[in-house]
C-alpha cells in the first residue's frame, strides 16, 4: 500500500526550532516526527511512501534517503515554492502511479498517532480520520445549585470532532485539487458537498498535532507513558 506525507510546511509557530529545519524533522523523544510516521506506516504494511518536501527539503532527504533503513521505499515530490496541502498532493500525483487504483493514505507532516489507518478503507468512499475535540482548558463541573462538583483537566468533548489529518483517498481526489491551495479549504469541502467524503471516528486512539512547543512536551510525555505500559 502507498501513502503520502505532507512535509513541506514552514512551521512558523515552532520557531526558532524551525529556523534551521523543517517541521517534520522536529524531534519528539529524540526521534523526528517524520521517522515516527514512517514507523507507524510500516507497522500497518504501508511501505511505499511519497514525501512532499519544500522548505529546507535537504534535511528530510538527507535523513530519510531511500527509506531502506526504516524498512520502507521512499520517493520525493519537491515544491519549488509553497503549494499548500492540496497543491502539494497534486504535485505528487505522478509519483503515486498505478497504485492509486487501490487508493492511498495521506498524513500531515506534523501528526503523531497510533490510530489504525487501514480502518479508513472500510468505507466505500474517500475518508478522513476524526478524533474527539480536546478542550484547551480545564473544565469546572457545576451542579444545578451552582455547587462545584469537580474539575476535569482538558477533557475530550465527545460530541465534536476534529480532522485528524489522516486520510484514505482515491484517484478521484485529483479532480478537485487546486494547483496551489490547501486541501482542507478546497477539495474536501467540495467532496463533502457532493456526498463523496466520509469520516471514521477514533475515540480512544493516541493523537497529537505538533503545533507548538507545548505540544512537543505533552506528546513526549504521552508517548513515554505508552512505551512504559508496553514494557
Amino acid at each position: 500500500m502507498k501513502a503520502v506525507i505532507l512535509a513541506g510546511g514552514l512551521g512558523k509557530r515552532l520557531r526558532p526550532l524551525t529556523d534551521d529545519r523543517p517541521k517534520p524533522m522536529i524531534e519528539v523523544l529524540n526521534v523526528p516526527i517524520i521517522e515516527w510516521q514512517l514507523r507507524w506506516f510500516r507497522k500497518y504494511s504501508i511501505n511505499e511512501i511519497v514525501i512532499c518536501v519544500g522548505y529546507l527539503k535537504e534535511h528530510v532527504i538527507d535523513y530519510i534517503g531511500s527509506g531502506a533503513k526504516f524498512g520502507v521505499k521512499v520517493g520525493y515530490a519537491v515544491e519549488e515554492e509553497p503549494l499548500g496541502t492540496g497543491g502539494a498532493l497534486k504535485n505528487a500525483e505522478s509519483l503515486l502511479g498505478a497504485g492509486m487504483n487501490d487508493g492511498f493514505f495521506m498524513v500531515n507532516g506534523d501528526i503523531l498517532t497510533d490510530l489504525n489507518p487501514v480502518d479508513l478503507k472500510a468505507a466505500d468512499l474517500p475518508s478522513l480520520a476524526v478524533v474527539p475535540l480536546r478542550s484547551p482548558y480545564g473544565v469546572v463541573e457545576v451542579d444545578i445549585n451552582s455547587y462545584v462538583k469537580g474539575f476535569v483537566e482538558k477533557p475530550q468533548i465527545l460530541d465534536r470532532w476534529v480532522n485528524a489529518g489522516v486520510y484514505y483517498l482515491t484517484r478521484e481526489v485529483f479532480d478537485y485539487l487546486p494547483d496551489s491551495g490547501n486541501i482542507e479549504t478546497t477539495a474536501l469541502p467540495l467532496m463533502a458537498k457532493e456526498g463523496k467524503l466520509k469520516a471514521k471516528t477514533f475515540k480512544s486512539a493516541f493523537w497529537r498535532s505538533i503545533d507548538s512547543h507545548k505540544d512537543i512536551e505533552e506528546a513526549s510525555k504521552e508517548i513515554r507513558i505508552s512505551l512504559d505500559e508496553k514494557v
